[in-house]
């Protein structure tokens, strides 16, 4: 069986390309992760776990149990990022992992501990001491002077430290709760970085680096950068002192990020250890040493954690040898309180005198408080051929930028865009919803009409086109400080609503998905990767193939496309002569605004009562609010003729459904947003059949907001919003709906339901068609509604009651259509 390694990651940005440091398929690869780092990770992922925060050991570790019960006990554990090192040397050590412990990582992660060793082995540190209290600071710069340098022992991008300069502000200094501290004597002095590869006792490979500006400064509002140095001189006495730096802390392989003081701007000046990681840089380094010096040094780190010989580095090139040799980098903080919108963001800077690659937000945009250097604010890379070049080019940059951001103020009224409103008669109810819950603003491809007593405003643009969509909703959200967000409940228009949204930094369901769950081929793959109960299958371009699938697979078989909505082209066979009839309603089957996507699914009959569950998901965590039974009508299609909301969680397959929905939200990537999911319970537990990254459709939000009190669209709002919707239900009652299909073919020439909202129990009754309209049952027609009635009661058995006398008294009357 393959090796399992686990790797616990957390960028959102492609900072590791894990596919190929690692083969996932020589290795089974799986990966604890957060909501938002989720969709950078390979596809060919053994499994994936999403937790909160990587740094919660408790998720962290209940996350490891679960895929160790999958796919057995790790053969290493791999973390890149300097926050995750600790939990990986824990993990190390519980589950008998070789790899750096923590008591080797001591020295890198504990400050105090690192400053102690480098000293003992007379590497220049400035002066520094415990420093628990007010008391311990005062006497460390009685000793020392003032300034005082205040930062957690254990730390990372400067949180947390601050620089005292007298004792008026020690004494006014708040201590952070929980955050060890300690003191630091203050040198006046420029700060360079040295990034680089120890192997084979020295140093491999190596570039040292000036800051423009520092992370001190970064933390306060300004600019942070680094410019690589060229100056001969200068890097031969770096050179000299990283190697006794970096060989104090460790001979073994390792990768560093290291930190000087240096006096002055001379070639030969004094240099004091700031600090030393045994990781690669943050900011940029990684991206700038992978592009400008063709060397990634998380190639590396991934090298070193699993014990792997690391390539035999080149030496770094010498001035003038190369041209474009040298890197550089900047980074701009958001100029706001965040979370905040972004009104201007431009560098305005030619590329051959500017940044080789950028990184803006997109004005109109919304930028969350988001920890880390990649969620900073803008971002840019650069090269030259020499330092200076590059430091103008910071400069220039600098100085054109045009970044401006307004803050979002949580006491405006929210505003939400909902992309395509769909008929009237379906959804007119959740719109109504939405705009009791929140202003409501839509963007469509015709003007409002019945939608217009809801909204606040409108946009009539092309849907198909992301541009404009986006265009369109940066329009609407402009000039309101007020917190904002984007939604759709169409199928048609998922997933270019979240490339808007992703381009505009707002909360959505990302693209990637989507697409997992629209393209039922990649659903099928992922959920078989991930170990989930799912559906035997296979994806066939012709009906010979179908036969091949069919025959292996065992009929009955389900034939479907691979991208449709609403049931189009999904028909059962039984036998290869049904197989033959049906194969021709699928392949011709369509939807108009979805492809198909090429080839058809073949998929194994799952034997059972099939039902929906609805669910709200937040930052990975997954809530099934709930359960539509189905009524499955006019086989061998699959036409649903009704849904039934009734209390489902004292069934004996409950717990068992929610770690299924759970588990097939983390395997397609699906960590935010309202899901709509179908499966069948069969006699081997409940089956997924599909998830879809939306609201459910026919009436489900309206009969689980009437049967258990839950307002899914208002749910759906909230979670456009990044906010916690109320989920806590207030009955538990049963909903129904009810379809009625003429009894042939025809053309409708009369319809009235009034008479049927009249029934004690019914809720509404909705006409779905207009006299003069012509329905054709399956196959030749889809989803062939005269009506819908909606009812509730104490249980199944009421609803069906009044459902049964409510159709009894609507008037209908269908001329029935020639036959051919």
């Amino acid at each position: 069986m393959p090796a399992h390694v686990i790797v616990l990651h957390r960028w959102t940005d492609s900072y590791a390309d894990y596919a190929s440091y690692l083969d996932h398929r020589a290795l089974r690869v799986s990966y604890v992760t957060t909501a938002r780092a989720r969709p950078v990770l390979p596809e060919a992922a053994a499994g994936v776990a999403v937790v909160r925060s990587t740094e919660d050991r408790g998720a962290v570790r209940a996350a490891v149990d679960g895929l160790i019960a999958e796919h057995g006990r790790p053969e290493r554990v791999i973390a890149l990022h300097e926050v995750d090192l600790d939990v990986a040397a824990e993990l190390r050590e519980e589950l008998g992992v070789p790899g750096e412990t923590r008591a080797g990582l001591h020295p890198f992660r504990d400050k105090l501990a690192m400053t102690r060793r480098l000293a003992a082995r007379d590497v220049p540190v400035p002066a520094a001491e415990a420093a628990p209290d007010h008391a311990a600071v005062a006497g460390f710069a009685r000793r020392h002077g003032w300034p005082v340098i205040l930062k957690p022992v254990r730390g990372t991008a400067s949180s947390h430290v601050s620089r005292l300069d007298g004792p008026a502000e020690l004494e006014a200094y708040v201590f952070p709760t929980g955050v060890p501290l300690m003191a630091q004597s203050y040198l006046p002095h420029e700060i360079l970085h040295v990034d680089g590869v120890v192997d084979g006792g020295d140093l491999r490979v190596w570039r040292a680096s000036r800051y423009v500006n520092t992370c001190l400064d970064f933390t306060r509002g300004q600019a942070l950068g680094s410019a690589e140095i060229d100056d001969p001189m200068l890097l031969k006495n770096i050179e000299e002192f990283t190697r006794r730096a970096v060989l104090a802390m460790s001979s073994d392989p390792w990768v560093f990020h290291l930190e000087l003081f240096a006096s002055d701007n001379s070639p030969d000046p004094v240099l004091h250890v700031l600090e030393v990681g045994a990781r690669p840089g943050g900011a940029e380094v990684p991206f700038v040493w992978r592009e400008v010096h063709g060397v990634d040094l998380m190639a590396a780190t991934v090298d070193v954690q699993m014990g792997r010989p690391l390539p035999a580095y080149s030496p770094w090139r010498e001035p003038g040898e190369d041209e474009g040799a040298y890197a550089g980098w900047l980074l701009v903080p958001t100029p706001a309180e965040r979370p905040c919108r972004v009104t201007a963001a431009t560098s305005q800077t030619p590329l051959a005198d500017g940044p080789y690659a950028e990184r803006l937000p997109a004005p109109g945009g919304y930028l969350a408080d988001l920890p880390g250097y990649e969620h900073s604010g803008a971002r840019f890379r650069f090269r030259g051929r020499s330092s200076a070049e590059v430091e103008r080019a910071i400069n220039r940059t600098l100085e054109r930028l045009d970044f401006r951001c307004e803050p979002v103020d949580p006491a405006r009224p929210a505003r939400v865009v909902v992309v395509g409103t769909g008929g009237r008669a379906y959804r007119e109810y959740a719109l109504q919803d939405a705009a009791a819950h929140s202003r409501v603003m839509t963007v469509d491809g015709t003007s409002a009409e019945w939608e217009l007593p809801y909204l606040t405003d409108h946009r009539v643009v092309d849907t198909g086109d992301v541009g404009a969509l986006t265009d369109a909703v940066t329009e609407l959200l402009a000039g309101d400080s007020g917190p904002a967000g984007v939604l759709t409940w169409s199928e048609v228009l998922l997933e270019r609503t979240a490339e808007a949204a992703e381009r505009l930094g707002l909360p959505h369901m990302t693209p990637e998905a989507v697409g997992n769950c629209r393209d039922k081929l990649r659903t099928r793959r992922l959920l078989e990767r991930a170990g989930l109960p799912s559906a035997r299958y296979a994806v066939v371009h012709s009906l010979e193939e179908a036969h091949e699938a069919a025959a292996r697979i065992g009929y009955p078989v389900v034939v479907k496309p691979r991208a449709l909505a609403g049931s189009s082209g999904v028909v059962l066979a039984r036998s290869p002569d049904a197989l033959d009839e049906v194969h021709r309603h699928a392949e011709g089957a369509a939807f108009v605004g979805l492809d198909a996507l090429e080839g058809l699914m073949i998929e194994e009959y799952l034997d059972g009562p099939e039902i929906s569950v609805d669910s709200v998901v937040l930052a990975g965590e997954v809530h099934c609010v709930n359960v539509a039974r189905k009524r499955i009508g006019y086989p061998p299609f699959f036409e649903e003729v009704g849904h039934l909301v009734s209390p489902w969680r004292q069934e004996p397959w409950a717990d068992e459904l929610i770690d299924t929905v759970t588990r097939v939200h983390a395997a397609l990537g699906v960590t935010s947003g309202v899901t709509h999911a179908e499966l069948r319970l069969t006699p081997s537990g409940p089956r997924v059949v599909e998830l879809n990254g939306r609201l459910g459709g026919d009436f489900i939000p309206l009969l689980g907001r009437l049967a258990t009190g839950v307002d899914l669209t208002a749910a759906a709002l909230d979670a456009a919003l990044g906010t916690v919707p109320d989920l806590r239900p207030t009955r538990d009652r049963c909903a129904a709906v009810r379809f009625l299909y003429p009894e042939q073919d025809g053309t409708v020439e009369e319809l009235d339901v009034s008479a049927a909202r009249g029934v004690p129990g019914v809720e509404r009754a909705v006409a779905l068609a207009e006299p003069g309209q012509p329905l054709l049952l399956p196959p030749r027609g889809v989803v062939p509604r005269l009506a819908a009635v909606i009812a509730t009661g104490d249980d199944a058995a009421a609803c069906d009651r009044a459902l049964d006398e409510a159709v009894s008294r609507i008037h209908v009357r269908v001329n029935p259509a020639e036959e051919r």
